[in-house]
């Protein structure tokens, strides 16, 4: 890589030019970010405390807590350095880095939520079997293959990222390493390398998501015939689940959509899911749920009692 590299420094445009609003960012963002972390560790740090929550459910929420502080990581302290910074510089080999854990993290996502959207489906769909079905080796083998899955494909866009030459310019177009705004700057033609990376990415997604609106057509129509409250129950349970959904496919959607040339939109778009979502998913998973609600109340509550003794 090296012989065939001129640059090993890369440079970020960033989010905004401007100073001032660069500082109101970072007022604004590493708040989020610690909220991020706290909230998510909240959520792990209960799941594994809680004798009330080690259903499947709650196991699969922990690990998607885990990887939410991973992925947010990921970007966000970089980010939120730079804002303070003029020039914001990032090695190659630390851009190849962040392209890795982000689109391993990013994916092992996605398939964690799928993998929650198949427990959902046998819970309300065979819910006399689900203890069966959804057993403690199954929900270790689903959780480990969301991982090798998220580093199989992560590998793939390495492999094809690494073997293209950086000769100048080192100006990215953006305030992180992605593939499409690196593949701009490489000196060569990437037109095949980006398909082959689209692709890639986009089937996973695409893939995924008709995946989860299947598991959901079979749960509605599993509820015809149930009461108007054991609907309400039941879809209850998948509230949480849904929106999360929604929020994380919402701008992958728009990113897969988007005209090319639309830069600015991409980068506001890249900073609701790098930033934003990771930060409302404990949120939602704590103000819907109140099983999770009630077990951080008796988690905290008896920390704090004994504190006083």
């Amino acid at each position: 890589m090296v012989s065939k590299n001129n640059v090993t420094e890369l440079i970020f445009t960033g989010l905004f030019e401007d100073p001032e609003v660069q500082r109101m960012c970072f007022v604004v963002f590493l708040p989020v970010y610690l909220a991020t972390v706290v909230g998510n560790g909240l959520i792990v740090l209960t799941v594994k405390a809680s004798k009330s929550l080690h259903s499947p459910m709650y196991f699969f929420l922990s690990y998607l807590s885990l990887v939410e502080i991973s992925y947010s990581s990921t970007i966000v302290p970089k980010f939120i350095t730079d804002l303070l910074t003029k020039i914001k510089t990032i090695s190659l080999e630390g851009c190849l880095a962040q392209i890795f854990f982000f689109h391993f993290f990013g994916v092992t996502e996605i398939l964690l939520l799928v993998v929650m959207a198949y427990d959902r489906s046998v819970a309300i769909c065979k819910p006399l079997h689900y203890i069966n079905i959804m057993n403690r080796q199954l929900c270790h083998v689903l959780v480990a293959g969301s991982w090798f899955g998220g580093f199989f494909h992560s590998i793939i866009q390495i492999l094809i990222t690494i073997q293209l030459p950086f000769c100048g310019p080192n100006v990215i177009d953006h305030y992180f390493c992605d593939l499409q705004p690196l593949f701009k700057i490489a000196c060569t033609d990437t037109s095949v390398e980006g398909v082959i990376v689209l692709v890639n990415s986009g089937l996973i997604a695409l893939c995924s998501f008709l995946i989860l609106v299947t598991s959901y057509i079979v749960i509605l129509v599993n509820l015809r015939n149930r009461s108007a409250e054991g609907r309400r129950k039941a879809l209850s349970t998948c509230a949480s689940h849904i929106t999360v959904v929604m929020l994380f496919f919402g701008p992958a959607i728009f990113f897969y959509m988007r005209p090319s040339s639309t830069f600015t939109e991409e980068k506001l778009v890249a900073l609701f899911y790098t930033v934003v979502t990771p930060m409302l998913n404990p949120i939602i998973y704590t103000l819907r749920n109140a099983e999770v609600k009630i077990a951080m109340r008796r988690l905290w509550g008896k920390k704090e009692n004994s504190g006083v003794e």
